[in-house]
């Protein structure tokens, strides 16, 4: 298991947001504030404002992936498409283990959420959620992309 996984999963029940958990987990590695990663995340806990929507771990797991490997030139498309390819294959990842990218569904919910008050995070929540261990695949998913990244990076520059 790697220290993401357990950082995010962490952090998740310590009651930050999945997205929150996920980005946070990695905000040393990219350079940034605890807090500012806090900040940027938040949005996109309860799939995007608890719409249940796009899981907030995968959201958060592209938001490092972005922020480490992004594009900035809109006129390189081979860049952008280089990293949508990422994107891509880090969603499919996701979903191979747990079966869609959606929160609702990864819920067991039919229907999208109304309400934007959020859950208490009391001991039945996290018994009745798969949520931190979601939270730790997305993290786990984005380390192991790291990982592949930095030992490619040393064979072709011999670092």
């Amino acid at each position: 298991m790697s220290r993401y996984r357990e950082r995010a999963m962490e952090l998740f029940k310590q009651g930050y947001n999945c997205s929150q958990a996920v980005f946070a987990a990695f905000s040393e590695e990219m350079g940034m504030d605890f807090e500012t990663a806090l900040k940027i995340s938040s949005s996109f806990g309860g799939g995007m404002g608890r719409l249940r929507e796009v899981c907030g771990a995968v959201s958060g797991m592209f938001m490092v992936a972005g922020t480490k490997y992004g594009y900035t030139d809109p006129k390189d498309r081979h860049t952008k498409s280089e990293h949508y390819k990422l994107i891509q294959s880090m969603a499919d990842r996701f979903k191979n283990t747990n079966k869609s990218l959606i929160c609702r569904e990864l819920l067991g919910q039919v229907e999208q959420n109304k309400s934007h008050i959020p859950d208490a995070r009391t001991d039945e929540y996290y018994k009745k959620r798969p949520c931190a261990e979601l939270v730790g695949d997305a993290a786990q998913i984005m380390h192991e992309i790291m990982e592949n990244r930095n030992s490619m990076k040393k064979e072709n520059y011999g670092d």
